[in-house]
């Protein structure tokens, strides 16, 4: 079988973002691994305007050229690992237009989450587990939970040895899910 492609996304665009730090560290993490090859996508260079499409996503018409070229991203990965900071008990706005803009091209993919804040980003996974659930992904239970501010000492993002195995075991159980959704999406 062909190596699996798995999306990191950076789910938040809010300037002097944590975001971006952790996702390198997942990348960094992920590096590697013999079953699948890992790629990070910063929503803050998708562009992506707030929700434009005239026609629901589920009918997969899209109309601009944005959501055209972000359906083309999604569709080329097997899974997803988003890296979602917490804001008022959820997750980022820019997280979540992203998911709104398409459909089709999330269907039968596994989703894993990284979050963080001051309680660990858990309220935002729990919010995403629904969402990914209504675009026919299978979500993962591993996830990495990091702390506001305890491992951003400093505006630095540290992780403590307990974060490398939870990524570790994040990304096993992610491959096998995303393995097996590759077959029924065939």
């Amino acid at each position: 079988m062909a190596s699996l492609n798995i999306a990191i996304i950076v789910g938040s665009t809010r300037p002097g973002r944590y975001g971006a730090a952790v996702a390198a560290w997942v990348y960094e993490q992920a590096s590697g691994r013999a079953d699948a090859r890992y790629e990070v996508i910063d929503l803050e260079r998708t562009k992506l305007p707030l929700l434009d499409e005239s026609v629901p996503a589920l009918l997969g018409q899209y109309e601009h050229q944005h959501t055209r070229d972000w359906a083309a991203t999604v569709a080329r990965f097997d899974g997803f690992v988003f890296v979602t900071p917490e804001y008022n008990h959820s997750t980022s706005p820019a997280l979540l237009n992203a998911l709104d803009y398409v459909y089709g091209e999330w269907n039968n993919k596994a989703a894993a989450f990284v979050s963080y804040g001051t309680s660990y980003g858990v309220r935002a996974v729990e919010h995403l587990r629904g969402v990914v659930g209504e675009l026919q992904m299978a979500d993962i239970r591993n996830q990495v939970r990091l702390q506001l501010p305890g491992n951003f000492p400093d505006r630095v993002f540290t992780p403590s040895p307990e974060h490398h195995q939870q990524a570790a075991d994040l990304f096993d159980q992610l491959e096998r899910w995303a393995g097996a959704l590759r077959a029924v999406r065939s």
